[in-house]
């Protein structure tokens, strides 16, 4: 039995199916989903962060320059406050979304759960101090605190509501209205459980719950902002690709709180004047790592516009578009690269490669380290660039990183064309026969 046969027995039998249940696991997929539907208010909010910091010098001799600094100087607490209202309260949209998501996976009311959620969420980590919110945990500091209690918020009511520890109403009282007595119940569990452990941290130890939780997983943040981590966050996801399965949504789905953390640490940092410190961000995955998609494969998509192969050149005009904009499911499977030994080695090789050189890059300060939110389509050089504060070096070491891209994945590129140049010119020899011997029956 040759390696590569073991290899995909080994994937096949135990890793697909593994990968297959964490994918499909509904509290990750609600973590995933609450991700996604606070995404839109933490790019607006990154982008009014950018906008209060002008990439110019105070020093400048540029016109344009010191009117944009005199502009953000003056008008500094109208910029920002945007930012303040979504990056800054990026914990209650995340708190919010995951258990609306995961009530629905459950068949409970979406609405009320996600009201329950925030009610818990709040209890823990913003309370009453002089007639004043606190606001210190409402941002990215509080995200894991976020993601517990939208979780026991919404196990909580499917408890309740499994043993009928419930209110029911007669069937004469409009839906909404037995909806909301309905939520009395969880209502009480949430403040028999989640006010009385806030109160008891806050008296004995003088903390909130977000920062004794934060202090829990601080090692795991630290860890995930290693390159170690980086590189078995990438085998992974890329090995999971390999068998067709879309690894970059498992792999990021469990990393999502460490991304939003270090990208929101990173953010208030630069709010106050401050470099940023943390190198794995979604931006960073998305720009400098899969620089056209999982795989980095933008380089491949523009090779396969000039190839000798029929298909390649027809898959190149389809996908070369899309990965522009960092989306390569028709350049995976239709290459495929999906299942292909000859396009294996690249598939892993080219992001370690990309990740190995952009971390040591941002590690030494050579370029700006993510501070904002760019959506994951723009084009890699551009949402580098504004992700990294306006600094025109992040865009000039995607480049660079695609061009060392393109030396990867080259020799394995003609191979593969070879291989399908040679099955081509035997389809068209036998189709050819074939016209022959039709032709020359009677």
């Amino acid at each position: 039995m040759s390696l590569y046969t073991s290899f995909m027995r080994v994937l096949e039998n135990h890793i697909i199916p593994f990968a297959g249940r964490i994918g499909n696991q509904r509290h990750i997929t609600a973590m995933r989903d609450g991700f996604i539907s606070a995404m839109p208010f933490l790019i607006i909010g990154s982008m009014m962060l950018i906008v209060a910091n002008p990439p110019f010098d105070l020093q400048t001799t540029s016109s344009f320059g010191q009117a944009w600094l005199s502009f953000a100087k003056t008008h500094w607490d109208t910029i920002t406050m945007p930012y303040f209202m979504t990056m800054g309260l990026m914990s209650v949209f995340v708190s919010v979304g995951t258990a609306y998501s995961l009530a629905k996976s459950y068949g409970l009311d979406g609405l009320t759960s996600a009201l329950l959620s925030l009610m818990a969420f709040l209890l823990a980590a913003a309370p009453q101090i002089e007639n004043k919110i606190a606001l210190d945990f409402l941002g990215g500091a509080g995200v894991f605190t976020a993601l517990i209690c939208a979780i026991w918020s919404v196990e909580l009511t499917r408890l309740l509501k499994k043993y009928n520890i419930t209110i029911r109403m007669p069937t004469q009282v409009p839906p909404a209205i037995a909806r909301s007595f309905e939520l009395l119940y969880p209502v009480i569990g949430i403040l028999l459980t989640v006010y009385p452990a806030s109160l008891l941290l806050q008296s004995e130890f003088n903390l909130l719950i977000p920062a004794a939780i934060m202090q829990m997983f601080q090692p795991l943040i630290s860890v995930g902002d290693t390159l170690p981590a980086i590189i078995l966050a990438l085998l992974i996801a890329n090995l999971l690709w390999f068998a067709g399965i879309h690894g970059a949504n498992i792999v990021t789905g469990l990393m999502a709180p460490i991304f939003m953390a270090n990208i929101a640490t990173n953010a208030t940092l630069m709010a106050h004047g401050t470099a940023a410190t943390q190198i794995l961000t979604d931006p960073y995955w998305a720009f400098y790592i899969c620089i056209g998609g999982s795989g980095s494969t933008l380089v491949l998509a523009i090779l396969y516009l000039r190839s000798r192969s029929i298909h390649l050149r027809t898959i190149g005009k389809l996908s070369v578009v899309p990965s522009i904009f960092n989306i390569n499911e028709p350049l995976l499977f239709g290459s495929p690269i999906v299942m292909n030994p000859t396009l294996f080695i690249p598939l892993l090789v080219v992001p370690l490669v990309n990740a190995v050189l952009s971390y040591s890059v941002l590690h030494l300060d050579l370029v700006h380290k993510m501070v904002a939110i760019s959506p994951w389509t723009t084009p890699a050089p551009i949402g580098a660039m504004i992700s990294a504060a306006w600094d025109y070096r992040a865009a000039v070491l995607v480049i660079i990183l695609t061009i060392i891209d393109l030396f990867i994945w080259y020799p394995f590129f003609k191979i593969y064309e070879k291989q399908l140049i040679d099955e081509e010119n035997k389809q068209q020899e036998n189709t050819a026969s074939t016209g022959v011997e039709t032709q020359s029956q009677p």
